[in-house]
């Protein structure tokens, strides 16, 4: 049985890992050998990333654009998603369960769904070409899954816990502050893992409410990357940066990982 199981976790991890594997293999390849089946290029060559970074290609600047969208997204985000994850764990109202029946139904709605109200409505009032015109639908999104995590994270913690720190002479929001928030640390870092990936990665939204270089997204550019001719396929250049997108997100995890694992070791000494 163990066998089997170590068996089946291989085979998953390489399902998993195969793509992106081929994705950078082929960033390595020249032009004329973008279609090699050969497991290692031959000759290895930079050209596809130096054709990412090309002048005319405006790269750099969609990466920092996104870099901007999805950090933005996740503080606002991780800020709103925790006071109201905490209210919904900690307080008792009459209508909270539909509160938090209704969060989670609102991220259940097809992102594409919402193009046409979004569009016309940040038309209306002059958001077209701006951050804020994928910021703000981002958060609709992001929100939902943050409130019902970090909902459910807070409900695990001791009550007591903020009895005392308020019996020490801290007020309400001292002790959430001081005392549950430090204990909450692994919910929220891996909430805020996911909603900057989910950001990062958004696609639609960003390209139906920017249509200038200038404010575009990674994803938004790596999909307009032209060839010699205009209705050419870059592979390469495109396999080049779509590395280079998936680089942070890889160590972002890595680094959050440890983060992780040292917030509940410390959770559970204190």
């Amino acid at each position: 049985m163990h066998v089997w199981r170590r068996a089946g976790t291989i085979g998953i991890a390489l399902y998993c890992l195969v793509p992106f594997y081929w994705m950078v293999v082929s960033s390595f390849r020249r032009t004329a050998d973008i279609h090699d089946t050969t497991p290692l290029p031959s000759p290895w060559s930079l050209e596809s990333y130096e054709a990412v970074f090309a002048a005319d290609m405006g790269f750099g600047r969609s990466l920092l654009n996104s870099l901007v969208v999805a950090g933005v997204t996740t503080a606002v985000t991780l800020l709103v998603g925790t006071l109201a994850a905490y209210a919904l764990a900690r307080l008792s109202f009459r209508g909270k369960n539909v509160v938090l029946a209704l969060v989670i139904a609102v991220s259940m709605f097809p992102g594409a769904l919402l193009i046409v109200p979004l569009l016309k409505l940040f038309t209306a009032i002059g958001w077209i070409n701006t951050y804020q015109a994928m910021i703000v639908p981002s958060m609709s999104f992001a929100l939902p899954l943050t409130i019902w995590n970090l909902t459910t994270f807070f409900r695990q913690l001791p009550y007591e816990l903020e009895q005392a720190a308020m019996i020490d002479g801290c007020t309400p929001f001292a002790a959430f502050r001081r005392v549950m928030l430090p204990l909450a640390a692994p919910g929220v870092f891996t909430t805020a893992i996911l909603a900057f990936i989910a950001t990062w990665n958004e696609f639609i939204i960003a390209v139906t409410m920017v249509n200038d270089q200038e404010r575009q997204t990674a994803t938004v550019r790596i999909a307009q990357f032209t060839g010699a001719a205009k209705f050419d396929t870059p592979f390469g250049t495109q396999m080049a940066a779509g590395v280079l997108v998936t680089l942070p997100l890889v160590l972002l995890v890595l680094f959050f990982q440890r983060r992780i694992v040292a917030g509940l070791t410390a959770g559970a000494l204190k």
